[in-house]
């Protein structure tokens, strides 16, 4: 394996961008990272990652931060600039996260989303153009079609009819149209395609890879983004859980930020033009709310106090799980690492420590 020499990173301090600081500075690369704590001025003083941040400069050796916010194509440029010639990967995890908070503020959620990627994509071109360009999409692009899908009632889930073309887990032949998306997945849907047009187009080898649930012990969890970190935080802290709508049964896959930064990897060590992933727990790690409240409580000792609204929230999917096998058909040294219960202990091995 080759070492790499300097990789971009933005949304360094977050969990997948931390993640990704440390997976690629093992392997001794220089580590440019990205990250303004926008993730505080979004969700408040409780999910800012200033204490990250602060961590990886203090303890990753090759570690270089900027305090640049994407939306200033200027900034964004000269920094690429600076490294041109140098830079052997860009991965792009910046985001605004939340579909509930894009609603209060389109215009900065997609500025961020959207014309951030834009302005990534073009400095790349003129500066790293064959650099692999890895961008964190997320499954919200496909909007509420996944809720169409013929779905049956369980104790404790939803879960897909036996025999359909997605039982496995929900592929890329998924169509993004006709359906509402929701504010955040239109911007991220606009980053996607983005990303995919710079691969086709001016032959790039970039990649959007289609989260999930994202997760790990490094997740500053609010209650609009961070599912079962905030779950977690919530059943350890005895602070209220509100489940919203579905009967508590909606299906999420779950990932942890170790393998899908592992994923980043290989995609890195052998890229492919304007390629999509869907990508998350599959059938590996999953789970409704009502098991994953289960499970916290089991792991913690604790009862989680938590009561039900009636009202879903607007885009959010009744089932979501993951048909992984493309990218495992693609790069077939990948595997999981981590399955449910090891995420949920990692997480309050974490919370316990706050």
């Amino acid at each position: 394996m080759s070492t790499l020499r300097t990789i971009i990173v933005t949304g360094s301090a977050g969990l997948i961008g931390s993640e990704t600081v440390k997976r690629f500075s093992q392997d001794g690369a220089h580590i440019v990272g990205i990250d303004n704590d926008m993730r505080a001025q979004f969700f408040g003083a409780e999910a800012s990652t200033k204490k990250t941040r602060d961590d990886l400069i203090a303890n990753v050796r090759g570690y270089e931060h900027h305090n640049i916010d994407i939306r200033d194509a200027p900034a964004v440029t000269e920094l690429f600039k600076q490294h041109g010639g140098k830079i052997d990967a860009i991965v792009h995890t910046a985001s605004q996260p939340s579909h509930d908070w894009a609603a209060r503020d389109p215009q900065t959620d997609f500025t961020v989303n959207a014309n951030g990627t834009l302005n990534l994509l073009e400095a790349a071109r003129n500066f790293s153009p064959e650099a692999p360009f890895v961008f964190t999409s997320t499954n919200k692009v496909y909007g509420d079609t996944p809720n169409r899908l013929p779905l049956r009632e369980l104790e404790k889930r939803w879960e897909i009819e036996t025999g359909h073309e997605y039982e496995t887990g929900i592929s890329e032949t998924m169509s993004i149209d006709h359906t509402k998306h929701s504010l955040f997945g239109a911007s991220k849907a606009a980053a996607d395609l983005l990303v995919q047009e710079y691969g086709r187009y001016f032959g790039m080898p970039t990649v959007c890879f289609r989260g999930g649930c994202l997760t790990g012990p490094a997740h500053a969890g609010t209650e609009l983004h961070g599912f079962l970190s905030y779950l977690m935080i919530c059943t350890v802290s005895g602070r209220p859980y509100r489940v919203f709508g579905y009967k508590g049964k909606q299906v999420r896959d779950n990932i942890h930020s170790v393998d899908l930064v592992e994923a980043f990897a290989e995609f890195i060590h052998a890229p492919r033009l304007g390629e999509v992933y869907n990508i998350g727990g599959s059938r590996h790690c999953n789970c409704s709310m009502l098991e994953a409240i289960e499970m916290c409580e089991e792991i913690s000792g604790r009862k989680l106090t938590w009561h039900y609204e009636e009202e879903n929230r607007i885009g959010d999917h009744i089932w979501w799980i993951s048909d992984v096998r493309k990218f495992q058909q693609h790069y077939p040294a990948w595997k999981f690492r981590y399955d449910l219960r090891e995420i949920l202990e990692e997480i309050h091995r974490a919370v316990a420590r706050m």
